[in-house]
């Protein structure tokens, strides 16, 4: 009698707003698989989807093209050509020069092989006897003579010095790619962007710093006159700037959590 009395007053508090343990288990199972469902629904939110992994493949590829230029500009001697007049020496050949970042070659050509109406000597792909020499001024500090002209070893050198740190902002723009396919998440893309956009930067400024060595290796003497002229080189390296730059834009807005083109897009359909 007792225990049915006992029972019955149980069950009266539960029925009256109370909670038993079932319950409250119950209670505590639901919130939990509430928060793994919220956990799931955050991490599906933070994956990229195909399209936008897609586009991130799409715009790699335009940044890889600007790293490959890059690589073959700084990596060449075709940064300049300086030539004099083709009949500076009175004889059947003729000399020019062009250098890069690193080392500079001076060439004999026939001036039969070279265009009439051309004044100067050159070009320097013409066929002919070459002799190319590393600089100095990276190991033992000396200036290099061309043509009686004396280089600027700081413009030379800071000039190199930039153009290094453009391809390390590169290659840590492109891991960072990497690791944002690999994981599957946009994470990554607003480093990648910022180093794409700096290395762009950065090579413009090589070009800028090396074209002053340029013009002051013309000042340094005016004994043999010279006929100057920016290269393949510089053009390579000269439209990578211009890539990594648009490519690390294009990183920008897909790292925006919201399309660009989505918020336009509606305020012209309401209009038409």
């Amino acid at each position: 009698m007792w225990s049915n009395f006992f029972m019955q007053e149980e069950e009266g508090r539960i029925g009256a707003g109370g909670m038993g343990p079932s319950d409250a288990r119950a209670t505590a199972m639901t919130m939990l698989k509430g928060s793994r469902g919220a956990k799931r629904r955050a991490q599906a939110a933070s994956k990229m989807s195909d399209s936008q992994e897609g586009k991130i493949k799409l715009a790699f590829f335009v940044a890889i093209v600007g790293v490959t230029l890059t690589v073959l500009g700084v990596g060449t001697e075709f940064w300049v050509e300086l030539a004099p007049p083709k009949s500076f020496y009175n004889n059947q050949t003729c000399l020019t020069a062009h250098y890069g970042l690193w080392k500079g070659c001076l060439r004999t050509l026939w001036v039969s092989d070279i265009d009439p109406e051309r004044e100067s000597c050159g070009p320097a792909d013409l066929p002919g006897e070459s002799n190319c020499t590393y600089f100095k001024f990276f190991t033992s500090g000396e200036n290099a003579v061309i043509f009686n002209k004396t280089t600027t070893k700081n413009m030379n050198i800071a000039a190199a010095i930039l153009a290094l740190l453009s391809l390390c902002m590169m290659v840590t723009g492109s891991i960072c790619i990497s690791m944002s396919l690999s994981k599957g998440v946009p994470f990554f893309l607003k480093p990648a962007s910022f180093c794409f956009i700096l290395s762009g930067i950065l090579v413009f400024l090589s070009l800028i710093v090396f074209h002053q060595s340029v013009l002051s290796l013309l000042a340094s003497d005016h004994s043999v006159p010279l006929h100057h002229d920016l290269a393949w080189s510089v053009a390579c390296v000269g439209s990578a700037g211009a890539i990594v730059i648009l490519a690390g834009v294009i990183f920008i807005i897909l790292s925006l959590p919201y399309s660009p083109w989505e918020k336009c897009l509606p305020h012209n359909r309401s209009a038409t």
